[in-house]
């Protein structure tokens, strides 16, 4: 009889695209679909599994019996580095097809094992894996969502890519267009958006080659997004609204499921919940030092997975903390500094050691929420802008690269809630961006503002919210519904 009950669970193989955030994301809506009674595959690389596994402890990912881990390699050479991969050697594997026949031999297997797994039943693909995840897909006939983890306008900015070179405003002519005003050309043709300017588009479009990597890779997977069964994205619908309802129209079942955080946090005492989401070990001893600072008096700054910065930029940011005179929690991962050690001069450490705190990596979700952290020195990754919203932590934005540049556009222009740091960082204007988010009026304004959208984020993700409603739908209507 058990056996029965097995075999009629539906079964979902998530897959993430390798990188911290993508992961993070892919394994929350993992978890919202076991706690629905789906049986669950999640499929990392196998390096990346290793590096969960040195960062959450060896029986990290034992997982329940409906709630597996699996791995398929990546193409690339082994490597036991503890860092983030060149994401462009990934997509190059991918665009390769190079990871399509293990996936497909995984999948195999898993319909083979009939006595302890249920059949597959459908594929949750990261969006950024569609070239050989569809294929997959249509070899099995079974249905397939592919989940994009950045914002909608993000997604949206992608897709143009097409576009942009049929109407020849890409690949840049020469080098001279990074800084000859060329990239504040005002694209106002982008269904949904205004005042978009091609800097504000996703970056893998800034070549002078027609055949680079990136800029292929993602016009290539986002011309097959139509092909699926149906598109999902981590945000909500009272956040980009005018995005939303133009993709609806371009593509089919377009859903916004989004805080996914704020769905999970509505489960009482979840098996899952000691399956972390870090593939660098959490310092959790920043908590107890944000208790000793008082309410919204502490910046907390984290440039996210990918990002890296130049010796002479860390310096700069670590002055402008310095002379802002607050207190304030700094991670600086080990492959933040282009090439080297990340070291901060030792006047620095004597002028700020009563007020600050260094890690190498924590929990930020905890952190963001805490009571005593008031701003946010952010990247722009679209994990950390949808994190700090749910926290109602205003954002100060230095983005790097790929879509953090749309998100620094959102957070600063239409929702209200964050300002730029150029990219050439000088510690004056640090200084005086910080003391203006944390103390300033534009400050108290972004913090109103911020605390809004928090409330619209429960709103959304509430019995009644529009991301509720979408996830139901995603569930029912696609995810279980008959091959």
């Amino acid at each position: 009889m058990a056996s029965t009950v097995v075999v009629n669970k539906p079964h979902a193989v998530c897959l993430p695209f390798p990188a911290q955030s993508h992961i993070k994301a892919v394994l929350k809506l993992a978890k919202l679909l076991h706690h629905r009674g789906f049986h669950i595959t999640f499929v990392n690389t196998e390096f990346n599994h290793r590096r969960f596994l040195k960062s959450l402890g060896p029986n990290s990912l034992d997982g329940l019996p409906d709630f597996r881990f699996e791995t398929i390699p990546d193409g690339l050479p082994e490597s036991d580095k503890d860092a983030t991969q060149d994401p462009i050697l990934l997509c190059e594997s991918f665009r390769n097809f190079l990871v399509l026949a293990p996936f497909l031999e995984l999948l195999v297997k898993l319909n083979e094992t009939a006595s302890s797994v249920p059949p597959v039943t459908c594929i949750v693909s990261d969006g950024f894996l569609s070239m050989f995840t569809i294929t997959a897909a249509e070899e099995l006939g079974i249905p397939i969502t592919l989940f994009y983890t950045v914002a909608a306008s993000s997604f949206m900015g992608f897709k143009q890519y097409r576009a942009l070179m049929e109407k020849g405003l890409v690949p840049l002519k020469d080098e001279s267009c990074f800084t000859n005003g060329y990239l504040d050309t005002i694209i106002d043709w982008i269904p949904g958006m205004r005042d978009i300017r091609l800097r504000d588009l996703p970056t893998f479009f800034r070549t002078t080659n027609l055949d680079d990597i990136m800029f292929n890779f993602i016009m290539e997977e986002t011309d097959r997004a139509h092909e699926a069964s149906a598109i999902i994205i981590h945000t909500f619908h009272a956040l980009e609204p005018d995005v939303l309802d133009a993709l609806s129209f371009m593509l089919p079942h377009v859903y916004a499921i989004g805080p996914l955080q704020l769905h999970l946090d509505e489960i009482p005492e979840p098996p899952l919940k000691m399956v972390g989401y870090n593939l660098w070990k959490e310092e959790t001893q920043c908590l107890e030092w944000l208790n000793t600072k008082t309410p919204n008096s502490v910046v907390y700054v984290n440039f996210g997975s990918i990002a890296v910065m130049t010796p002479e930029q860390l310096v700069e940011f670590g002055w402008g903390l310095a002379n802002s005179k607050l207190p304030f929690f700094w991670v600086i991962r080990p492959d933040l500094v282009i090439g080297e050690s990340a070291i901060l001069p030792p006047e620095f450490v004597a002028e700020t050691k009563e007020r600050s705190l260094i890690a190498g990596w924590c929990p930020q979700e905890q952190v963001l929420n805490h009571p005593s952290v008031g701003g946010f020195l952010t990247h722009s990754g679209w994990n950390s802008t949808v994190e700090s919203i749910t926290a109602g932590v205003p954002m100060l934005c230095w983005p790097f690269f790929a879509d953090q540049q749309m998100d620094c556009r959102y957070t600063c222009n239409e929702w209200g809630i964050g300002m730029e740091i150029s990219n050439d960082v000088k510690r004056d204007e640090v200084e005086k961006l910080v003391q203006e988010s944390m103390e300033g009026e534009k400050g108290k304004k972004m913090k109103n503002k911020v605390m809004e959208w928090k409330k619209l984020a429960e709103e959304a993700t509430g019995p009644h919210g529009s991301s509720s409603t979408n996830l139901d739908n995603l569930v029912n209507q696609v995810l279980l519904r008959k091959s």
